[in-house]
């Protein structure tokens, strides 16, 4: 992830790409380098004179090349990454496919937010190309109150409908496409988009709304060829989903954090779970994204309002 201010000028950062079946990490470039990955020669261009990296993720599973291109400088309210997809902008909610690999229970993410970083990224679903900025209340920039400790996005092409009440939650969608908290080992910049096996699916209340919190493991994890169920995720990740539905309980409350006593002064505003704060399972988790793309087919055919949403 870039932390650093940078100008306001465009410029393009490739964020997502799969010519292969291995996984690439990183790697700074200066200037403009013709690349070889399988039968494809392809040529990345970075401004020598700046010190980004430019970023490239070969994911296993998805063929499909994205980049980023910032606007305006990180942080401040005119921020936004756009995403492009063959020279032309594409958005993360609309022009992206749920499923990688549907057999495998393996969803395309998007990257909101890089763990260990605390700035309230997210999709803005009521922006044309839908680009990431980072979000507002009270008329300020939003951070959270302490890093993150997860990369964090959404699964395209779902949404959670504010008119449907869950039959045994008896809340209503939260009107946003579904969360993902990806639980591996390494930081996924802003921007990526990266297959990850959801294995697990908090049912989170939000003030009243039903916000689904699918948990998995991005596929280019050293760990992920082992993990192919929620209790593989559980056995790789000891104590991880404790701690992710311990975060997202009192992140809103007036308690405050500390890594060795955890929280500690809360009197309100904690977040619920349902299901008796269970995590479900695979199984359930893909229930939820296959109920949610039928939401967002409904959306999409206009059989639901809009209501201010930019579908394009």
């Amino acid at each position: 992830q870039r932390n650093a201010q940078h100008s306001g000028e465009d410029w393009i950062r490739p964020s997502a790409a799969a010519f292969s079946g291995a996984f690439m990490p990183s790697v700074g470039l200066r200037g403009s380098h013709p690349l070889s990955i399988g039968a494809r020669r392809v040529v990345l261009a970075t401004p020598s004179s700046r010190s980004e990296r430019a970023r490239i993720h070969v994911s296993p599973i998805t063929r499909m090349s994205y980049s980023t291109k910032e606007k305006g400088s990180f942080p401040s309210e005119e921020y936004r990454c756009f995403f492009e997809k063959d020279g032309k902008v594409v958005s993360p909610w609309h022009g992206i496919p749920t499923w990688a690999d549907k057999d495998k229970n393996i969803v395309n993410a998007v990257i909101e937010i890089t763990k260990n970083t605390r700035p309230k990224m997210e999709v803005a679903t009521k922006e044309e190309s839908n680009p990431i900025k980072q979000d507002m209340k009270k008329g300020k920039l939003r951070d959270y109150p302490l890093d993150i400790f997860w990369n964090y996005g959404m699964i395209p092409q779902t949404w959670e409908n504010p008119k449907h009440e869950h039959p045994e939650l008896k809340a209503f969608g939260d009107n946003d496409p579904v969360d993902i908290v990806e639980i591996g080992s390494s930081p996924i910049p802003r921007g990526q988009v990266v297959s990850v096996k959801a294995l697990g699916t908090l049912a989170m209340i939000d003030e009243g709304e039903l916000d689904w919190k699918v948990i998995g493991v991005s596929t280019a994890d050293p760990k992920a060829k082992d993990i192919n169920s929620l209790a593989d995720l559980e056995k790789a990740f000891p104590g991880q989903i404790d701690q992710i539905r311990d975060w997202f309980r009192n992140y809103k409350s007036n308690g405050t954090y500390d890594a060795a006593k955890g929280w500690t002064g809360i009197t309100e505003g904690q977040n619920s779970f349902g299901f008796n704060d269970k995590c479900m399972d695979e199984a359930f988790t893909k229930k939820v994204i296959e109920e949610t793309q039928g939401f967002y087919s409904d959306l999409m055919a206009g059989k639901v309002d809009a209501d201010g949403l930019s579908l394009k």
